[in-house]
Parts: structure tokens; sequence; C-alpha cells
């Protein structure tokens, strides 16, 4: 889509995401690929009430040249972009219960998201746990960036979603899917959950991907 069709659909779906309980005040941060660069939710601005026209704009080295300033947490989508080539949308979200799972102190890093559904695994993949580290600290950057591009979401310690696709509604839907198999997961926890068989997870992705909207 042109610049001001995504300027759009970034306002349209970053309401929905607040409206539906997503994110709460300033939390949280979206951004899609246009032709000549990045545009960013702009720092402490709300999901629910963005301007289009005040959305920031980075140029292909990162630079920013329009509207208000970025999120400072840009460098999450940067690293996603920079390492997983198709990338055309980033969402980080702190939603309830992806962000309390990434509390809990024994959840697998490797696979911090279980393959509860066929869908999570369609549409989010294999989700990495990081390492806590402030909010706005440039080296979350870098942990993503160390994983090579083998994931499209990971989830940030005591912190939140963050998720990659290839178009800014495949990412919308696929930070849900992710935060409602959190909310599945805790519900089950303590429970002798049935998880997807290893080979049930090869054949979905065989089928359909490796999740994030590929």
């Amino acid at each position: 889509m042109n610049e001001p069709e995504a300027r759009a659909e970034l306002v349209r779906l970053s309401r929905s995401l607040f409206e539906r309980g997503y994110s709460v005040g300033s939390a949280g941060n979206v951004s899609v690929a246009v032709a000549d660069g990045l545009l960013v939710t702009p720092t402490n601005s709300c999901l629910g009430s963005l301007e289009a026209g005040r959305i920031a704009k980075l140029d292909g080295g990162g630079r920013h040249v329009s509207g208000d300033s970025p999120s400072k947490e840009v460098f999450l989508h940067r690293a996603f972009y920079e390492t997983r080539p198709g990338t055309g949308a980033v969402v980080h979200l702190h939603s309830t219960y992806a962000t309390a799972l990434s509390c809990l102190a024994d959840i697998d890093p490797d696979n911090a998201i279980p393959p509860l559904t066929p869908y999570v695994v369609m549409r989010v993949g294999r989700v990495r746990l990081l390492p806590y580290l402030r909010p706005g600290d440039p080296a979350l950057g870098d942990a993503i960036r160390a994983l090579g591009g083998a994931c499209a979401a990971v989830l940030l310690a005591n912190h939140g979603p963050v998720v990659a696709a290839r178009d800014l509604r495949s990412a919308v839907f696929a930070a849900e899917e992710l935060e409602e198999t959190a909310r599945l997961a805790l519900l089950l926890r303590g429970l002798p959950a049935r998880m997807l068989e290893p080979a049930r997870i090869d054949e979905l992705e065989r089928a359909f991907g490796p999740g994030a909207g590929g």
C-alpha cells in the first residue's frame, strides 16, 4: 500500500488493539514499512488516539525525517526489519496475558509460548524469551539481531511481546494469537495439558510456513 494508506491502516488497527484492551495508556508501539523507510508510532502516544499526520517517519538509514519523535523502542522494530527479509510490520504490546507469562520464572526461554493450538504455530511460530533489560535499552535490539531472523516473535522478560510479519494486518493477527495462547497457557497451568507433538508442528510448518505471516 502507499504511504497515506499505510498511515490510515496504522491508525485504524492500533485503535482496534487499544479498544479491545491489548494496550493501555501509552503502552505499546507499532511500525509498518513503506517504500522509502518506516512509519512508527510516536513516543508516549496512545494507540487509541493516533493522528495519521503525526506518525513518525524514518528513512532507510533509520534517521527521523518527519512527524513526531518515534517510540523510544524503535530499535526493537529495526532489528526485525534488518534480520528477517520480507518483514513489513512489527507490533510490540504490553498485553496482559503475554506479559504475565513473561514474568514467570519457569517458562522455557527457547519456546516461551507453548504449542497448544495449530493457530499459534501457523500465525506466530516459536517464540524466544529474551532476558530483562530496561525499556529503551538498545541492547534489546542487539538481542533480537543475535537470533539471526530465526524467530518472528519474541517475549521480552517482564515486559511483553514483539511480533513481526509480512504486513500490518498479519502482525496484528499474530500478536492477538500470541496473547490468546498466553491466556490459554495460564488457564491450563498446573493441569495435564496436551501440547501439539513435534510431527504435528512440522506438518503445520510445511503446509502454512514458519508463522507470523511467513
